[in-house]
């Protein structure tokens, strides 16, 4: 079984605004990893916490320190997985441009976040291999 791991950073931002309509927040750099084969991909989701400069700089001047927090564990299937599932995304990037079924957990995502603090990326990357051969299994 072939399978593509893909990393991503998606880099932090502020957009706070006074006004409240037009106010988005601010929000630190998140960590995708993604295990992608022939029957659909599953990621694992981390909220680093690491925020712009002058962000990080008002969070320490009030003691706040931002902690990494597990976001996601859930995977992305061309096919539904459970009754009444219904697409998210008619174009994913993960599925090759293909409708997209997706579901995730935060919950679930701790675990996986402990084997990145114990095991580093490879523990990761096995356990998204597990994850992506018990889900995709029936998927042939």
């Amino acid at each position: 079984m072939t399978m593509k791991r893909i990393t991503e950073f998606t880099p932090a931002y502020d957009k706070r605004d006074v006004n409240p309509n037009k106010n988005y927040g601010i929000h630190g750099v998140n960590m995708k990893m993604v295990l992608k084969g022939e029957r659909g991909a599953v990621q694992f989701v981390l909220y680093t916490g690491w925020h712009l400069p002058h962000v990080a700089e008002e969070h320490r001047a009030k003691g706040y320190y931002a902690e990494p927090l597990p976001a996601d564990l859930g995977y992305h299937s061309p096919l539904p997985m459970y009754g009444g599932d219904e697409p998210i995304d008619q174009e994913c990037e993960y599925l090759d441009g293909k409708p997209c079924y997706y579901d995730g957990s935060g919950m679930m995502a701790e675990r996986i976040f402990g084997v990145l603090t114990e095991k580093g990326s490879d523990g990761v990357w096995a356990e998204l291999e597990k994850y992506y051969v018990g889900l995709f299994k029936e998927l042939v």
